[in-house]
């Protein structure tokens, strides 16, 4: 069998707001696919309201959860379930794109960052001191763990949920490989780590950090052990930051007015064109190709690009499985034998959620057969 590979080709980079309300935007996270949407608002200092929206940002619903001081938002791949934190209050969770909220069995405590994993399962949250709270069933029971290291301020997951990495507002890191059972120390950065991402399979991971000497934002190959320092304005504002699923394609905010993206795991990064707002935070699609920042009173900002992701055959039993990562570019997988007339494929992807691609297994079959990925 032969594959097809459609060129990709790249449409523009321009951001453009979303049609939201104005409010002090605390948190957003997004699924795999850049279509759904969640963003909470609060912070420490005020309450706010959590709003969904299910087609990219062109509308919004206020979400049924109270109005609280929000400060922390996580989501599954598929954007239904959600993780969301209240500063100095509780964790909640929903398993209905935002419909209804849960009250998670945990005590109020000074919520910093949440995490979730791809299917929406394992979760994590960290507040200001040593503890990492963990669930394995999706909120319904919650155990804490000590990572021995004080004022933990941030925490990102692999897409498996087995990977998990944190920081604290002197520069340690850890991870761990069990979901956060034990940890392990990591290379120690120099600043206050503000915020992490990382790549599907927690092997490749951005931090973003502020005050110190530098380095600013920094990036990782091999799940903390390394880092380098990546070649960006010297600024004490970078405070977060976002990853594809590949690790490939990096974003890094400054929070007074500034945007920069990489699209080869940070070598080398553009100043995007963006209004100097007060960011306050950014997600990202499994390819990338969407991102969303979110801004202290001026709105919601959406950035997307239209490429078309890479088809992978590798063999898989007795035929091959066709692969590639969750685009947010609607594709359709076609077949051909003669390169002339195309058609979809006898079964449609399934999303692997421990590496956000989606996969169809091909039975061997005699001659040629190609394939490609198409937007409809």
């Amino acid at each position: 069998m032969t594959a097809c590979f459609l060129s990709r080709l790249l449409f523009g980079q321009t951001w453009l707001p979303a049609g939201a309300p104005t409010n002090y935007w605390a948190s957003v996270a997004c699924s795999a696919d850049g279509v759904k949407i969640v963003v909470a608002a609060g912070g420490q200092s005020s309450l706010g309201a959590i709003y969904t929206s299910t087609n990219s940002g062109q509308n919004w619903l206020l979400s049924s959860a109270s109005s609280n001081n929000w400060i922390s938002v996580a989501s599954s791949a598929d954007g239904s379930r959600f993780l969301a934190a209240a500063y100095n209050g509780g964790l909640y969770t929903s398993t209905n794109f935002g419909a209804t909220w849960q009250t998670n069995p945990v005590a109020n405590h000074i919520w910093q960052t949440v995490a979730s994993s791809a299917d929406g399962s394992r979760l994590f949250a960290t507040y200001y001191n040593s503890l990492v709270f963990i669930s394995t069933n999706g909120g319904a029971g919650w155990f804490s763990n000590s990572t021995a290291l004080p004022d933990v301020r941030t925490i990102t997951a692999s897409a498996a949920g087995n990977k998990v990495f944190a920081g604290n507002n002197t520069g340690h890191t850890l991870a761990s490989t069990n979901s956060g059972t034990t940890w392990a120390a990591r290379t120690a950065l120099i600043n206050n780590i503000y915020s992490l991402a990382g790549s599907a399979d927690g092997n490749r991971l951005i931090a973003a950090a502020f005050d110190g000497s530098g380095p600013y934002v920094s990036t990782s190959t091999n799940a903390g052990v390394n880092w380098v320092s990546n070649n960006l304005p010297v600024r004490s504002d970078w405070f977060w930051c976002a990853s594809s699923a590949d690790g490939s394609r990096l974003a890094a905010v400054g929070g007074k007015g500034v945007i920069y993206t990489s699209v080869n795991s940070g070598q080398n990064w553009v100043s995007n064109d963006v209004p100097q707002l007060l960011w306050t935070g950014i997600a990202s699609s499994a390819d990338g190709n969407v991102l969303v920042a979110i801004s202290q009173n001026q709105g919601i900002w959406i950035r997307r690009q239209a490429v078309l992701p890479a088809v992978n055959l590798t063999p898989s039993g007795n035929g091959l499985k066709l692969s590639w990562p969750v685009a947010s570019t609607n594709v359709v997988v076609q077949q051909s034998s003669d390169l002339r007339s195309w058609g979809g494929t006898p079964v449609q992807p399934v999303l692997n959620c421990t590496n956000l691609q989606n996969e169809v297994i091909l039975s061997n079959a005699s001659g040629s057969i190609f394939y490609r990925l198409k937007t409809p």
